[in-house]
């Protein structure tokens, strides 16, 4: 009995290993990447004046862009936390919490008020990020769908010169931890896939309407390789899951991820 436990508690060391390691390639082939951005592309991403609403993995993300931004003295960004528009009469990065979590509606809400504040019209690019809490196996995600699809059309036909970005919403990866892998196993985590395939076929409708502004945060977050994700099956068919090497705690991002995530970010942005 206490052979076999060993051998179990060494398959998840060298599986937990293999997981960083990944994710440490991943990161090294995104920092490859920045550099494919020329210093002209650089200085005209730092001249704008950007919005971005947020939870905590977009938190993360702010995180990865200074540390990115410590690794690269030609990109100066002025990321500041702020919704006055007064801050927006030169270049800048602002951020701020909004809405409420598992009230997708609520964040809707929110970035319209910031946008009609007057931030919409002086900001030149504007975003924000549902969370991966924000569906559940109950969610309508075709009222939700329908909701920010007129969003995004209010606010195109209110200030033409303000470029809205649309955000895929966040992944989770295979539970994470003994604990939690038991419940699935007991069927005390009943709608964990249920969920996850709500977050993927929402995901897909982003895609499908609005391929030419979108910033396909899943699709980096399940990345395994150019050519690989991570992914799990459900009746045939397979759906999207946070790759495991970029979070320790199966949603929010770690160091490698929050940084791969920040660079994607800056190649979508810079390409605008």
């Amino acid at each position: 009995m206490k052979i076999r436990h060993g051998l179990i508690i060494a398959l998840g060391v060298f599986l937990l290993n293999s997981c960083r390691e990944a994710g440490r390639e991943n990161g090294q082939a995104g920092l490859t990447r920045l550099d494919e951005i020329s210093a002209d592309r650089w200085v005209a991403l730092s001249q704008k004046k950007i919005f971005f609403g947020h939870k905590s993995v977009g938190a993360n993300i702010i995180q990865g862009l200074e540390e990115i931004m410590a690794r690269k003295p030609d990109l100066l960004l002025n990321i500041r936390e702020t919704i006055d528009p007064a801050d927006f009469s030169g270049p800048v990065f602002a951020h701020s919490s909004i809405g409420r979590n598992k009230a997708p509606l609520s964040k809707i809400e929110a970035f319209r008020d910031i946008m009609e504040s007057g931030v919409g019209r002086a900001a030149d690019i504007a975003f924000f990020k549902f969370c991966f809490v924000d569906f559940d196996h109950e969610t309508d995600i075709e009222s939700i769908f329908k909701s920010y699809v007129a969003l995004v059309g209010e606010l195109r036909n209110r200030f033409p010169r303000l470029k809205v970005v649309t955000f895929t919403v966040p992944l989770l990866s295979r539970p994470v931890g003994i604990k939690t892998s038991l419940k699935k196993l007991l069927g005390r985590l009943p709608w964990y896939e249920e969920e996850n395939v709500k977050r993927n076929l929402f995901n897909d409708m982003l895609r499908a309407r609005f391929q030419g502004s979108l910033f396909d945060l899943a699709a980096v977050e399940s990345r395994l390789s150019d050519t690989k994700k991570a992914t799990f099956r459900v009746d045939g068919k397979d759906y999207e899951l946070l790759n495991r090497a970029l979070t320790d705690d199966g949603g929010h991002l770690n160091a490698t991820g929050r940084r791969l995530v920040a660079i994607e970010l800056l190649r979508t942005l810079s390409s605008l």
